[in-house]
């Protein structure tokens, strides 16, 4: 079977949210709100052809990796930005950050899938 810390090993942004969703599928009996977990494919090389067209049917710049559209406390729902290294928001990512929050919407950047899974976690656990 494979294992989030199999996935993370590689160290890329990559192999950190797929172990992010892989302990996620483990523990969705557990955590039944991580079905509506998802992500969000912005990032990455495209040849033109395919960017113009994702950017034609609403791809934005910048909009951040992992959306948890569930309402937890004063948040409508979470979104994470996974980064790696030394890796640091991009000025449109930036952008989104500040922007979210003004619309009732949790806000993190996590530079591990583990740091990530706890803040999920602790997001999910808070009751009000």
């Amino acid at each position: 079977m494979i294992t989030p810390e199999a996935l993370a090993r590689s160290g890329s942004e990559d192999g950190h949210q797929a172990a992010l969703f892989c302990w996620c599928a483990i523990h969705a009996k557990e955590h039944p709100e991580l079905k509506w977990l998802f992500a969000i494919p912005n990032g990455g090389w495209r040849d033109p052809a395919t960017a113009n067209k994702l950017k034609a049917t609403g791809v934005k710049s910048g909009v951040l990796d992992i959306c948890l559209p569930i309402k937890r406390g004063i948040y409508s729902g979470l979104f994470v930005e996974l980064k790696r290294g030394k890796n640091k928001p991009t000025n449109e990512q930036k952008e989104w950050i500040d922007f979210l929050p003004t619309q009732g919407f949790g806000v993190v950047v996590c530079y591990s899938w583990e740091i990530a899974r706890d803040i999920i976690i602790s997001y999910l656990e808070h009751r009000e």
